[in-house]
């Protein structure tokens, strides 16, 4: 089945105190590569049937009035993926700004 995979950000002009926490903790184990960690939300919906226009649309109205709080966070990504697994992988990097 396929899976849409919808992406939320805090928006970048608030803070992220988890983010922070995350990166000051990184210092403290001595991780010196990052300087800056910013923490967001995956959500991934699983699909019955086919994903068309209609199924998109839906998803898009649900990541903008379900999933995201849009006083302080964004829709940053939605992608379909088509295998019944999402599966993590590492692929080019998208910087949203």
């Amino acid at each position: 089945m396929p899976t849409i995979v919808v992406d939320v950000m805090p928006k970048a002009e608030l803070l992220d105190p988890q983010g922070k926490a995350v990166t000051g903790a990184l210092s403290r184990l001595g991780v010196q590569d990052f300087s800056a960690v910013r923490m967001g939300k995956r959500f991934e919906l699983t699909v019955d049937g086919e994903v068309t226009e209609d199924v998109l649309a839906t998803a898009r109205r649900i990541a903008d009035e379900i999933l995201s709080n849009s006083v302080i966070e964004d829709v940053v990504e939605i992608s379909v993926v088509e295998s019944t697994v999402v599966e993590s992988k590492v692929a080019e990097s998208t910087v949203v700004e």
